[in-house]
């Protein structure tokens, strides 16, 4: 397969070129900044730039031609306001779908976040707030369109801490800790489980295999 990532220097896209790479896809994988080619490149991936805040359409769609996939896992990340939490995890999110479909490319795998599909108490930090309704607006896009095989991973709260290849994955899953590892992980299965598609998933460490927690999801 050929696999193409946006925000692929994120810590868990990173993870997830090393295991496609590894496995023998093709992957390239959308960075904004010139300098973090070197570390895709360390991943196995081909290192793609381009800024998705200021890219148009067909600008994306090129990159896109001839996959046979499409995942997004970019965000604005740490430090970031609330303007960019709208421009990327929104804005970007929905550009790249655009994009997926000018170019053909229907199975589309979005990293989104287990509480975006609610309204944020209101105690909320106003910055993750707009962080959650910017995710709940990418996935309402995304689950609206009739062009592509989508499905949408929510992580719940993300650690560093080693895979344990043990999760819980469903539906509706409660609150809970993952690591980026097994996000990682599951997105790699997903991607090759075309029955997952039209699926809103949350993820969350568990005592399931994660393999067979993917093959449970996609025969239900």
């Amino acid at each position: 397969m050929r696999i193409v990532i946006a925000g692929g220097h994120g810590q868990i896209a990173l993870r997830l070129e090393r295991l496609l790479a590894g496995r023998g896809d093709e992957v390239a994988g959308i960075v904004r900044r010139p300098g973090q080619a070197g570390d895709v490149l360390a991943a196995g991936a081909e290192p793609v730039v381009c800024d998705l805040e200021s890219a148009s359409v067909a600008d994306v769609a090129r990159h896109l031609e001839g996959a046979d996939a499409a995942v997004f896992a970019a965000g604005a990340g740490p430090g970031s306001g609330e303007a960019r939490k709208d421009s990327v995890d929104r804005g970007a999110a929905v550009l790249f779908a655009d994009a997926a479909e000018a170019a053909g490319v229907r199975r589309f795998v979005v990293v989104s976040s287990m509480g975006a599909d609610r309204e944020p108490p209101a105690d909320t930090d106003p910055v993750f707030a707009a962080y959650l309704r910017a995710k709940g607006a990418a996935d309402a896009d995304v689950r609206s369109r009739a062009g592509l095989d989508w499905t949408i991973l929510r992580p719940g709260r993300l650690t560093d801490d080693v895979g344990t290849g043990l999760v819980t994955l469903a539906d509706a899953t409660g609150r809970g800790a993952v690591t980026r590892d097994d996000v990682a992980a599951v997105l790699a299965a997903l991607l090759t489980e075309p029955a997952t598609a039209g699926r809103c998933l949350e993820l969350v460490n568990g005592d399931v295999p994660l393999a067979d927690a993917v093959r449970a999801v996609a025969a239900h």
